[in-house]
């Protein structure tokens, strides 16, 4: 790879900007370009589609432009994961999301809870849950969870994630609880299509009841998010 075309990657990856990477077996790697750059074109070949499935994949794809065979190569940021509220549900999601490449915070003014001895290995942010996200700065590979069942930790983190391209947005608690949670919400301003992003209750259909298996759930939920999954058979 060219000079120019690994410190443009490098860049890209510092501001937390998908990418692509076009390689030939032949000529090596002959384009690289942001994901939000517009559609991918080589020659007469429109290449948007394959680069769209490597980045929600985070695999190469193969094809055929100009008679060559090309691999899109997708340069994805790290993944990142709020945890708002350091409950045992958390205890169990953040080892399993740092398992599945998540860089975890857990986010609670609750210092009693948002402790390093029952989150080992895991950032701990002990403000508001607003303040907080703020500084997170959640992107388009980024997740928020928010699990306190408290409308005044809960309900202005989830007011920041809406204000954020956060690809999957969550919330604990029963559809009732939910309801009245999106009424809150829409009292502070929050649209229909905004109510709309936050998956409540939080996690798939399993049946789940511990802590671990709620977790489980979310985790399952969030994975089908990112690789555009939900509703497939």
């Amino acid at each position: 790879m060219r000079l120019d075309m690994l410190r443009t990657l490098n860049e890209l990856r510092t501001a937390r900007r998908p990418a692509v990477a076009v390689v030939s077996p032949r000529q090596g790697t002959i384009r690289v370009q942001a994901a939000d750059a517009g559609p991918l074109q080589l020659g007469g070949t429109d290449l948007s589609q394959a680069a769209q499935t490597a980045l929600a994949h985070d695999q190469p794809q193969w094809v055929e432009a100009d008679g060559d065979k090309l691999m899109i190569a997708p340069f994805n940021p790290p993944l990142r994961l709020a945890i708002v509220g350091a409950v045992h549900i958390s205890q169990a999601l953040a080892p399993m999301a740092r398992l599945a490449g998540y860089d975890v915070t857990v986010i609670d003014p609750r210092t009693a809870f948002a402790s390093a001895e029952r989150f080992p290995g895991t950032a701990i942010d002990r403000r508001w849950p607003d303040e907080a996200l703020e500084d997170f700065a959640p992107d388009i590979r980024s997740a928020v969870v928010t699990l306190t069942h408290d409308p005044k930790l809960d309900e202005p983190a989830l007011a920041r994630a809406l204000a954020s391209p956060a690809f999957y947005i969550a919330a604990l608690g029963s559809r009732r609880t939910h309801g009245a949670r999106c009424e809150r919400l829409a009292a502070r301003g929050i649209d229909a299509a905004g109510l709309a992003r936050i998956h409540g209750p939080a996690g798939l259909a399993i049946g789940a009841r511990t802590p671990a298996e709620i977790a489980l759930a979310i985790m399952a939920q969030m994975t089908a998010v990112l690789r555009r999954a939900e509703g497939r058979p």
